[in-house]
C-alpha cells in the first residue's frame, strides 16, 4: 500500500484541499481512509474548511480567466496529456481503487481505463463544440449561435466510482474552458487526491496549476458553502436521490445550474425466446458486480412466467458459486461491501423485504471475517412489494413473475427512478415494444445486455427521481458551456424583426 501511495505522489496526505498546493488548516477534523477489504486503516486527511474551499476556489478563478483565453483544441491537447498521465500509472490508480473503495481489481483498473477513455473523447470535443448559423429574416443580417465557457464548476462525486465520475465531468469541462472544485466522498478521499496530484501536475507544466481544485470536507460546512456559492455556475453531482434533492433545491433558489446523476433501481425482463446463457451472465453480473454499489446494478428481475422456474434455478445455482473474497485476488468475482453502514443497510433491508413476504431463495448472511463481506441475495417477491420502491445499494435482486410484455414494462417503470433497463429477447418485435416511446421510460435503454457497464460514447443518465442529467457521451459539453446567439447587420439599414416599425 505504502508503495501504491509513494508511486502516485501522495506520502503527505494530511492536507484536506489542493488548488495547485496543499492548503491546510489547523483545526480540521480528521477521517481515515479504511479499506472494506480487511478493515485497515490506509490513511488519514485533515478535512479542509470554508476558509481553505475559498481558497480553493480563488485559485481556480483566476486560472480559469486565462484558461478560458486558450484556443479549445490547445486545451484539448493537454487533457490529453492528462489522459497520458493517467494511463502511465493506470495499475497504481486501479489498484488504489481496489484497496479503498472494495472493487475487484478488474473493475479497479476499468475504472481507471474508463477516465483514461474519457480524456481521449473529450480531446475529440474540443474540436467539436459546434454552434449552429441560422438565416434571418432581415436582409442583410446573418444569425450564428456561439457557445462560451460557464466558469467554475462544482463536482461532487460518489464513493461507488471515485476516478471515473469525476473524470466525466472534469475532462469534458476542461475542453469546454471551464475550471473544476472536486469534492469526493469522505469514504475515498486517497484515489481523488492521487488523481487530483496526478492531473494538476500536467496542467502546471502549462501554467495553469490550480485550475483543478481539489477540497475534501464535510456536507454540513463545505458541501452546503459549495452549492450555495455564486461563483459556482454549475454544480454536477453524484449519489442519492435524497442527496440530489438538496443539491438542487439550493442551486436553483440561486438560479445555478445543476446536473444530476442520482440513484437507480434497474430492471431486467427476460422473455421466453431469450438466449438463456446470455441472460443469466447478464444478470450476474448486474447485481453481483461492484456488490451491488453501481447506481446502474440489477435490482429487479422480471421472468416470464413459462422459463421463471428454470431460470431463476440456475440463477440460484450461479449465485451460489461467485467466488467472494479480497478484491485484490485476481479469483474473485464479489468484493466487500463499502463498510459498516452498508452492511446494516443489507440486513435491515432483507427484514424489510421478510416482513413483507418475500422468500430469500439465497444468499442473505454476513459473511464472518474482517472486512465488510455479505453474501449475494436473491428474493422471490411482488412487484407491489413496498420495499421495491427504494434503492438498496447491496447485492440484493428482486425476481417476479409475468405472463404478459406489458405487465412486465408497466412494473419495471412502476418505480420513482429511471436510470437503466434491459430486455432480453429474440424477438425483433418486443425489443422494439421495449424501446418504444411507451416502452422503457429510462435514460438507458438495453436489448440483450445487462444494465450495468455504460461505455462513455453514449450519454449517461436518467429520468424522475435519478436527476435527468447526462453525462460522457454525444454533446455532453454543452452542459458545460453557455451558449450565446449572436446577430450581424452588415446593411446600410435597419428593418426590425416580425415586421414591426419604429421610424423616427
Amino acid at each position: 500500500m505504502n508503495d501504491i501511495l509513494r508511486r502516485l505522489g501522495i506520502e503527505d496526505v494530511n492536507p484536506g484541499a489542493w488548488a495547485g498546493k496543499a492548503i491546510s488548516g489547523d483545526t480540521g477534523e480528521v477521517v481515515t481512509s479504511y479499506s472494506p477489504g480487511n478493515g485497515e486503516a490506509l490513511a488519514s486527511v485533515r478535512l479542509a474548511g470554508v476558509d481553505q474551499y475559498n481558497q480553493v476556489v480563488e485559485a481556480a478563478t483566476e486560472a480559469f480567466e486565462r484558461w478560458r483565453r486558450l484556443p479549445a483544441p490547445k486545451r484539448g491537447e493537454i487533457v490529453r496529456q492528462i489522459g497520458d498521465a493517467m494511463r502511465e500509472h493506470k495499475d497504481d490508480l486501479g489498484a488504489l481503487v481496489t484497496l479503498e473503495v472494495g472493487k475487484i481489481l478488474s473493475e479497479g483498473l476499468g475504472e481507471v481505463q474508463e477516465s483514461i477513455d474519457m480524456a481521449d473523447l473529450a480531446v475529440g470535443m474540443s474540436r467539436q463544440l459546434y454552434g449552429l448559423s441560422m438565416h434571418s429574416e432581415r436582409p442583410g443580417h446573418r444569425m450564428y449561435e456561439q457557445w462560451h465557457p460557464l466558469g467554475v464548476v462544482g463536482c461532487i462525486t460518489a464513493f461507488n466510482f471515485p476516478n471515473a465520475v469525476w473524470a466525466w465531468n472534469a475532462l469534458v469541462a476542461l475542453v469546454s474552458g471551464d475550471a473544476v472544485i472536486w469534492k469526493p466522498s469522505l469514504k475515498a478521499p486517497l484515489i481523488a487526491i492521487a488523481t487530483h496530484r496526478l492531473c494538476d501536475k500536467v496542467l502546471a507544466e502549462h501554467g495553469f496549476s490550480g485550475l483543478l481544485g481539489l477540497v475534501i470536507g464535510g456536507d454540513a460546512d463545505v458541501g452546503e458553502t459549495m452549492i450555495a456559492d455564486q461563483r459556482l455556475p454549475l454544480i454536477s453531482a453524484t449519489g442519492s436521490t435524497r442527496m440530489g434533492k438538496r443539491v438542487n433545491q439550493v442551486v436553483a433558489g440561486r438560479l445555478g445550474r445543476c446536473l444530476l446523476e442520482l440513484g437507480g433501481n434497474n430492471a431486467i425482463i427476460v422473455e421466453p425466446d431469450a438466449d438463456l446463457d446470455l441472460a443469466l451472465r447478464g444478470v450476474a453480473f448486474g447485481a453481483v458486480g461492484t456488490a451491488g454499489q453501481r447506481c446502474t446494478s440489477t435490482r429487479r428481475l422480471f421472468v416470464h412466467k413459462s422459463i421463471a422456474t428454470e431460470f431463476t434455478d440456475r440463477l440460484v445455482a450461479a449465485y451460489k458459486q461467485v467466488p467472494i473474497g479480497d478484491p485484490m485476488d485476481s479469483g474473485t468475482l464479489m468484493g466487500p461491501l463499502i463498510d459498516a453502514d452498508a452492511v446494516a443497510m443489507y440486513t435491515q433491508g432483507l427484514k424489510d423485504i421478510q416482513a413483507e413476504g418475500g422468500e430469500i431463495l439465497c444468499g442473505g448472511t454476513v459473511i464472518d471475517r474482517p472486512g465488510s463481506y455479505v453474501t449475494p441475495t436473491v428474493v422471490r417477491g411482488r412487484p407491489d412489494m413496498a420495499i421495491v420502491q427504494h434503492e438498496l445499494f447491496v447485492p440484493i435482486l428482486y425476481v417476479f413473475e409475468y405472463e404478459d410484455i406489458e405487465d412486465a414494462i408497466r412494473w419495471q417503470n412502476d418505480v420513482p427512478q429511471g436510470l437503466s433497463s434491459a430486455i432480453f429477447t429474440d424477438s425483433f418485435r418486443k425489443a422494439e415494444r421495449f424501446l418504444a416511446h411507451h416502452g422503457s421510460d429510462c435514460g438507458i435503454a438495453n436489448v440483450n445486455i445487462g444494465t450495468s457497464g455504460a461505455e462513455i460514447g453514449g450519454a449517461f443518465g436518467g429520468e424522475k427521481e435519478t436527476g435527468g442529467g447526462r453525462e460522457a457521451g454525444s454533446d455532453s459539453w454543452k452542459a458545460y458551456m453557455r451558449r450565446q446567439t449572436c446577430t450581424l447587420n452588415w446593411s446600410t439599414e435597419l428593418p426590425l424583426a416580425q415586421g414591426v416599425k419604429f421610424d423616427i
